[in-house]
């Protein structure tokens, strides 16, 4: 059966988002069902531990096999790894000893970081086959956009359904059962793939290791500044947040999953519509440098003001809600920017390397999100301060997000670029 580039595009996206749906459902039944048993924060951060790890290797040499033997590969390899997972966690007991369960999750959840970041860099990757080139004018550009857009925001918009999702499961159907269902539904959207070409993502000429580490200036800089911008959103929303709701303002498990669902939902909605809003704004070109840097430079206060609102004893709902869903808003607009700028500044041949190291430092962004995350809020003598320290340092990593971004190079010139710089 012969695949139109498009064609091809539809099945990794829509294994993609089944995907997805049981990514964001696995982290909200883990954070719940073991703080339910009298986990830490810590002891919880350290559970999503291998997860972000693993990704960062994953995304490394993710990019390099999906350039030597194709973006199909990596999409069945990283859709059976997260079946494999959801399976390896059905007998998990309350029964077993604390430090059984933590080592025997943390490895679960190394296999399913892998799984997510193989299939998250195919997805992204594939978007680069069936765009025209940035070199045919800003008609290129503006296209890779919306496509760009498309594809984040509705993936996000889907783990925040898988948020609520893994609520409602564990609810429902308690920890184990709940992961079982995940694993046959994931298994299902598995059989699709089965029909794509060999060759999608494919590079004609096999790149070679030192290959990894050669990028532009623009990939290395941007890259930087996508590590700090990710772990500025996880040192406060993946743990901190969900417990700080449950012990100090005494959310139920399900207003939690329902809560953090809709907020990313919105979020990817808002990925999603990037291009429109744009164009509302006036904006009718594609997003330059300048963009990344204006929607960091207004992320940066948001932290701090809820982190301030806390400390001067405001309604503590009112100020997560309302700071969460400005945080959202923002923080969706830069990393759909982002996002685009990474496919802008390669080309066809070289995207599934390019994409793996720029998503190698989101997960270690996100890697030193989560521990931090757990750990400043485990200091803390209490749920508000621990809040207001995952914030405080949410801030400064945007700062520095900032920061960096202003050695970025106009996306124009990227494509000139024969010798790529390193950035140092």
């Amino acid at each position: 059966m012969q695949l139109t580039a498009l064609q091809q595009y539809g099945i990794v996206t829509t294994n993609y988002w089944a995907f997805t749906l049981t990514d964001g459902a696995l982290r909200m039944l883990v954070i719940f069902h073991f703080h339910s048993l009298g986990y830490t924060t810590l002891e919880i951060a350290f559970l999503f531990l291998f997860y972000e790890f693993f990704g960062v290797i994953t995304n490394l040499y993710g990019g390099w096999i999906g350039a030597r033997y194709g973006l199909r590969l990596t999409l069945w390899v990283g859709t059976l790894l997260q079946i494999g997972a959801l399976l390896m966690l059905i007998p998990v007991s309350s029964g077993w000893s604390k430090l059984l369960s933590v080592i025997y999750v943390m490895v679960a959840q190394a296999i399913s970081g892998i799984a997510k970041d193989l299939n998250k860099m195919s997805a992204k990757s594939a978007i680069k086959t069936v765009v025209p080139d940035s070199s045919e004018e800003d008609g290129g550009n503006n296209q890779l956009f919306k496509w760009v857009a498309i594809l984040t925001g509705s993936k996000n918009a889907l783990k925040g359904v898988g948020f609520f999702l893994g609520g409602l499961l564990l609810t429902s159907f308690g920890f184990n059962k709940a992961v079982e269902l995940m694993a046959i539904g994931l298994g299902l959207s598995f059989l699709m793939t089965l029909i794509l070409p060999g060759d999608i993502g494919k590079m004609k000429n096999k790149p070679i290791f030192k290959d990894l580490f050669s990028k532009s200036q623009g990939i290395n800089v941007l890259s930087f500044a996508r590590f700090f911008l990710f772990g500025a959103r996880d040192v406060w929303f993946v743990v901190a947040l969900p417990v700080f709701l449950e012990t100090y303002l005494n959310w139920n498990f399900s207003e939690i999953g329902a809560f953090l669902g809709l907020w990313v939902i919105g979020y990817g909605f808002i990925q999603a519509f990037a291009p429109s809003l744009r164009n509302l704004w006036g904006n009718k070109t594609s997003p330059g440098v300048s963009s990344v840097q204006f929607w960091s430079a207004a992320l940066t206060a948001i932290p701090a003001l809820i982190a301030i609102a806390l400390w001067r004893q405001s309604n503590p709902e009112i100020a997560i809600t309302a700071g969460l869903i400005l945080f959202g808003f923002i923080f969706a607009m830069n990393s759909s920017i982002h996002s685009y700028m990474v496919l802008a500044y390669t080309d066809k041949e070289n995207v599934s390397l390019n994409v793996g190291f720029y998503y190698m430092a989101n997960a270690a962004g996100r890697l030193i999100g989560t521990l931090l995350s757990g750990v400043l809020f485990m200091l803390a003598t209490n749920a508000s301060i621990g809040m207001q320290l995952c914030l405080w340092c949410s801030s400064l990593f945007v700062f520095i997000s900032l920061l960096t971004s202003l050695r970025l190079p106009p996306v124009s010139n990227t494509k000139a670029i024969k010798n790529p710089k390193t950035f140092n």
